[in-house]
């Protein structure tokens, strides 16, 4: 997949198949889109291209308005090119952008830029300034300048009922399961492992302290968590505790993994932990031998988990 991160660096070899959104999540909602983009490009000798925006234009145009996403967008790239998409376009989302007539769109980008032949796009697709264009205007600018637009229905979408915004009070309400099936993947967390305060490691067991730079990434509802790695090329199963924790008084987030049987180094590397079930809420317990008996109880749950699958 090539990836350019704006239009203007974006130079057409052949004509293009295009579909336009933020895919946040790229659940399985948006696959029905992207699967027919990439079999509508493949039997028209032509190249599928995705244009997103980063940041989303939510967060641009709605100031003040806190937008958690399910993907960043190296987490978002990774699962796009795994369909086998051609072209990525990221596309710095501002205000000038915003500002594009429906035709300065149309004309500019779509047709000079991408050489589109054909666009797929979903039913409620609204565009241009105050995003006042919508499919039937999209349609008339296709007749006009010789592209064919495809809309993906209400229905289409309706059958798979999933939403990015679903996926998301799925995850803040702890039904991880839920949004896994949602997104066709378990949903995952990606960060440097930095030192902590080491308590784990005086009661038996030792944790990942997981730092994640993108604050816009949305975090699950604080709790216990059955949770897989791959480490230097092996698969490794644990538990993640997302919390304050409360039983030595803790008072910021923190999000710390235990392996098990595991005791290589991971200080400073970058690591990605799949979410894989919720086993309980963060509670607080009455001392720190009260917090080790829970925490075994939690890993023979969590390592039954495994042996059953």
């Amino acid at each position: 997949m090539k990836i350019v991160h704006s239009i203007s660096s974006f130079a057409a070899e052949k004509p293009t198949v295009v579909t336009i959104g933020t895919f946040d999540g790229v659940h399985l909602g948006h696959r029905k889109i992207l699967e027919q983009l990439i079999h509508s490009a493949k039997t028209s000798d032509s190249e599928s291209l995705v244009l997103t925006f980063f940041p989303h234009p939510r967060m641009v145009l709605q100031q003040g308005t806190e937008m958690k996403q399910l993907n960043t967008m190296a987490e978002k790239t990774a699962l796009l090119e795994s369909l086998g998409i051609d072209h990525l376009v990221i596309h710095p989302f501002d205000k000038e952008f915003s500002r594009l007539t429906a035709e300065e769109f149309v004309h500019d980008v779509l047709v000079n830029t991408f050489k589109i032949q054909k666009i797929i796009i979903g039913h409620d697709h609204r565009f241009g300034r105050n995003r006042t264009a919508d499919i039937n205007d999209l349609v008339a600018f296709g007749a006009e300048f010789g592209f064919e637009v495809a809309q993906i229905s209400a229905q289409q979408i309706n059958e798979v009922s999933v939403s990015s915004t679903k996926i998301r009070t799925a995850l803040e309400e702890g039904h991880v399961t839920l949004a896994n099936q949602y997104l066709g993947y378990p949903y995952s967390l990606t960060g440097t492992v930095t030192q902590g305060k080491q308590l784990g490691r005086t009661i038996g067991y030792p944790t990942a302290n997981i730092a994640i730079a993108e604050e816009y990434k949305l975090i699950p509802q604080n709790g216990v968590y059955i949770v897989q790695s791959t480490i230097n090329g092996t698969t490794v199963n644990g538990m993640m505790n997302i919390g304050t924790r409360p039983t030595v008084d803790g008072t910021t987030q923190t999000i710390e993994v235990h392996f098990f049987d595991f005791n290589e180094n991971l200080y400073r590397q970058n690591l990605t932990v799949s979410i894989l079930e919720r086993m309980r809420a963060e509670q607080k317990f009455e001392s720190l031998d009260a917090l080790k008996s829970q925490l075994a109880e939690d890993q023979r749950q969590a390592k039954a988990y495994f042996e059953a699958l």
